[in-house]
């Protein structure tokens, strides 16, 4: 039996175990049958280990150059090395679907195992939920919605039925009638490092999020709605967090270096669909503190939750529908209905079930006061919210334009920036204030005073910033009507948020000094040791300051130009940070830089302020198989600023040739945040045993049995 085959036979088998899985253990739960539940447990990891199987058949077909499997021929060729040949796994709709669903099942595994004692009373809904949406995927790859084929096409769907009958080429393991001489080969904008790693880490993240909705529907459906499921999901949460935010620098990495237009978001759709469920989950991680502590905002959370699982489902769907364009999306294809009939049908079943369960989520107190910490994370939530709404409406309304009026409308960054940019600024604002709110109430006097500072030091950054002759220019927002609005008062709320975030350090650190005689830097070390939560978590919050700091340095102090140079010309661009660079065109060279790929460099003599400072050499890739040109920008970086050149194009073998430049102020300091965020995260996730203890307790408090044995 040949590889392909036995992929194919593994992928069958999971598909069925997983649906027999969720029957098992929803008829054990009802009936109280434990060998049944404990058997729906075993045929969860089973489902993992067959689909890792497949996953493993999967890159020998893809490493052995096996045209005959559709998919392998479509994303692999032989010149291709063989770390890309491994990478194309997920570089095509059915690979990326197979993967999706190999994730799925290792997290259900874990968290069905790893919850086990903690949650046994959830875990059989926790089953039933993980392994349908699992059995969803499986049946995209798996050929069975082929076999509605011709049922559609006997009453007369005959569109429908084409578009089933294509599903059975969906499977990663399908043969063609033929073994071609070579196959197509990657998307050569997806041979960098940044694709390799950014679509596993935006599918960890949305696989993660799996996990708490189950959870979530698992406490509404058994009635415990304690706060136990959600201590259960707090890192699960948190890791599936942090892997869409990886995903979401990394890929933005990816755009600036390798699209070739001097950005790192557009504002696409499929950035989109991923920076949605991430807004929402945000929402959750915060609101879901002020129910551990205040046994508030039950409905609240179980709602959020259902709109980040909704969205993670709803953004596959861009991606694989074909209603939106975009260089992330696939093709068009079947599966674009059937992913939109299952979001619908699980968001429709998760609002009644919430609705039927209303009764058991009252809040346990009220909010006592606006100047509260409560108070704080509701507006952060709903500020979370209303940049969702409005990124989400701009996504569809092209696509429902289309539909009405028979033209789809354009809605670019400008809606988006003018829009989102004012609420994520006030987003700031509170993330700067919360820390400084204490629970319940606090009068305004006091508040005052522990702002005093933050803000002084915020105004005379503000004001400092407008003095400087370069920035000058810069000193209202552009294409708004807010001229007297200084663009530098963003960065004095920066600075307010820092300042707040070191009195909370300093604090801590002093506090710890003056009652053990610590040392500063084990003061620090234990001061976030002993409580990883919060500080990872201002931790992340001096990271997103950092991010700003970039964003805000990109968007409205960029310079750009397009000059076309002969040999030995030079040109001067003028930054609004270091001053002037000039630049000076030396030649062009063609040399290869792998079997299919040919480069055409051109080299530039580069000068600051009169002051030579190297060479630089941005380029174009020819991908002979797919006769496709990549620019490869070339970059000089340094704290300050990137000089970002493109070769635009040459004329005469090269005795012209045009570039693009660009002066990106601040930019790095996106890159530096996103490592900061990374490590925050990393600190908040990481296990404490006073955390574990308190999750014990509450599930003794609710009344779950230790532990599930067999009878």
């Amino acid at each position: 039996m040949m590889a392909a085959d036995l992929g194919y036979v593994a992928l069958s088998l999971a598909f069925v175990l997983a649906i027999s899985s969720a029957v098992a253990a929803w008829w054990g739960e009802r009936r109280r049958a434990i060998e049944l539940i404990l058997s729906a447990r075993n045929s969860v990891l089973a489902v993992a280990g067959l689909l890792t199987f497949a996953i493993a058949l999967e890159l020998y077909l893809l490493l052995s150059s096996d045209f005959r499997v559709m998919y392998v021929a479509q994303v692999t060729n032989r010149a291709m090395p063989a770390f890309f040949k491994l990478t194309a796994l997920w570089g095509g709709q059915a690979g990326s679907l197979l993967f999706w669903s190999w994730l799925m099942s290792l997290f259900a595994a874990a968290a069905v195992s790893g919850s086990w004692r903690r949650a046994q009373i959830l875990i059989p809904k926790v089953i039933v939920v993980t392994q349908l949406t699992l059995a969803f995927f499986l049946s995209l790859i798996s050929g069975v919605w082929a076999l509605a084929a011709s049922p559609l096409r006997a009453i007369g769907l005959a569109e429908s039925a084409s578009l089933m009958a294509e599903m059975e080429t969906l499977t990663p393991f399908y043969q063609l009638g033929f073994t071609p001489a070579d196959g197509s080969g990657l998307n050569p904008l997806l041979r960098h490092w940044g694709m390799i790693i950014h679509p596993p880490l935006l599918y960890l993240g949305f696989v993660g999020f799996v996990i708490p909705f189950a959870f979530a529907v698992a406490a509404l459906s058994t009635r415990q709605t304690s706060d136990v499921w959600i201590r259960v999901i707090r890192r699960w949460t948190l890791v599936a967090w942090l892997f869409l935010s990886m995903g979401l620098l990394v890929g933005m990495w990816w755009a600036y270096g390798v699209l070739g237009w001097g950005g790192y978001w557009g504002w696409d759709p499929v950035e989109n669909a991923a920076l949605m469920p991430w807004l929402t989950g945000t929402a959750f991680l915060h609101s879901v503190v002020i129910q551990e502590r205040r046994g508030m905002f039950k409905v609240w959370n179980v709602v959020l939750i259902m709109i980040t699982y909704s969205l993670v489902i709803f953004g596959t769907f861009l991606t694989r529908s074909g209603v939106v364009s975009s260089v992330h999306a696939f093709a068009q294809s079947g599966v674009g209905p059937l992913f939109l009939g299952f979001v619908a049908a699980t968001f429709i079943a998760s609002v009644i079930l919430l609705f039927e369960r209303l009764d058991s989520l009252r809040s346990e107190h009220m909010l006592d006061s606006l100047m509260s910490r409560e108070a704080i994370f509701l507006l952060n939530n709903l500020l979370f919210l209303a940049i969702f709404f409005v990124t989400f409406w701009g996504t569809i309304f092209p696509v429902i334009s289309e539909l009405l009026a028979g033209q789809k409308a354009i809605v670019g960054p400008p809606f988006f920036n003018q829009v989102n940019g004012p609420l994520f600024a006030l987003l700031v604002l509170t993330m700067g204030i919360a820390p400084l709110m204490p629970w319940r109430r606090t009068s305004l006097g006091k508040l005052g005073r522990l702002v005093l500072w933050p803000s002084v030091a915020g105004l005379i950054t503000t004001l400092g910033l407008l003095a400087i002759p370069s920035l000058r220019q810069f000193a209202v927002l552009p294409s708004t009507q807010l001229h007297m609005v200084p663009v530098t008062i963003f960065y004095g709320l920066l600075v307010f948020v820092v300042v707040v975030i070191g009195q909370e350090f300093w604090r801590g650190i002093h506090a710890r000094r003056r009652t053990t005689g610590e040392t500063w830097l084990r003061a620090l070390l234990n001061l976030i040791g002993h409580n990883r939560r919060r500080y990872g978590g201002y931790l992340v919050h001096l990271g997103v300051v950092m991010i700003a700091l970039g964003v805000i340095g990109t968007n409205f102090f960029k310079v750009e130009t397009q000059r076309n140079l002969s040999k030995g010309a030079s040109f001067t661009i003028t930054s609004p940070l270091t001053g002037s660079y000039t630049l000076t065109y030396e030649g062009l060279n063609l040399h290869a830089t792998a079997e299919d790929v040919r480069r055409t460099a051109a080299t530039l003599r580069i000068a600051q302020e009169g002051r030579f400072v190297g060479l630089i050499q941005p380029s174009q890739d020819f991908f002979i198989p797919q006769q496709q040109a990549i620019t490869v920008p070339a970059m000089r970086h340094s704290l300050a600023e990137d000089l970002y050149i493109i070769l635009a194009g040459w004329e005469d073998d090269g005795t012209t040739a045009t570039f693009k430049v660009y002066i990106e102020p601040l930019v790095n300091w996106l890159w530096i945040g996103g490592l900061v965020l990374v490590l925050g995260t990393a600190v908040a996730v990481w296990p404490a045993r006073l955390e574990e203890h308190r999750t014990a307790l509450a599930a003794r408090a609710s009344g779950q049995p230790v532990a599930m044995e067999s009878s």
